[in-house]
């Protein structure tokens, strides 16, 4: 008896400020990675399947981006200067004239 299945693996990859299409509120969307494995005996062997997507936070619309712009939009978020860093505590912003 040979057993044999698939797996599915979620990464969360960045948290971006995007315009949503669906609700029209600017607000953070998580952009996710998602692997399907083939799996033997429970053993996770090669993916077969990869794909990307993003998540509004406020309404919870769910949109499939390309590879090519979820990587762009990681790099973006992990080595822009004026990004920040998931988990990190954001600076309160100060008026100008304050």
């Amino acid at each position: 008896m040979i057993i044999f299945g698939t797996k599915l693996y979620l990464y969360q990859l960045a948290i971006l400020t995007l315009v949503c299409r669906h609700c029209g509120y600017s607000s953070a969307h998580t952009l996710t990675k998602r692997v399907t494995k083939f799996t033997l005996f429970f053993v996770p062997l090669f993916p077969f399947s990869t794909n990307y997507a993003t998540q509004c936070t406020f309404c919870g619309m769910e949109q499939e981006v390309t590879k090519e712009w979820a990587e762009q939009a990681h790099a973006h978020a992990a080595g822009a200067p004026d990004a920040e860093a998931y988990g990190q505590p954001q600076q309160p912003y100060r008026h100008p004239g304050a």
